[in-house]
């Protein structure tokens, strides 16, 4: 009488485990796959969120140290040592940065050039 049960089912209990292993292998590869691709996401959503907080803060920085020295001159009277001291420093600045962007581009010229080649240290 048991055979006769196990014929109406049609299935063996081992098949059945077997679908079942099958059918979580399958769900397991798809998780799998699917955890890739949102981590991927997820990581360009924070980098971007890192970059944009990284900006603000440069920014509200720049503009913090830089408005205030301005309102800071425009506060001091016209003959002022500590105004003329920021004017002449400011002027510095702008020039320092002129003359390293013309130096780094005599620089980037040379180095499409042929290199010397760096002496080396001979045995005495």
């Amino acid at each position: 009488m048991t055979t006769k049960v196990k014929e109406a089912t049609g299935k063996h209990p081992l098949s059945v485990l077997g679908e079942a292993l099958e059918s979580a292998a399958e769900s397991f590869g798809d998780a799998t796959t699917n955890a890739r691709a949102s981590a991927k996401v997820a990581a360009r959503k924070v980098r971007s969120t890192l970059g944009t907080g990284v900006y603000k803060s440069a920014y509200g920085v720049s503009y913090g140290l830089v408005f205030g020295g301005v309102f800071l001159k425009e506060l001091l009277p016209e003959n002022n040592t500590l105004r003329r001291g920021f004017e002449e420093g400011a002027e510095a600045a702008f020039d320092a940065v002129a003359s390293r962007k013309v130096e780094a581009a005599s620089t980037s010229k040379r180095s499409t050039g042929t290199k010397k080649k760096s002496s080396s240290a001979e045995p005495k």
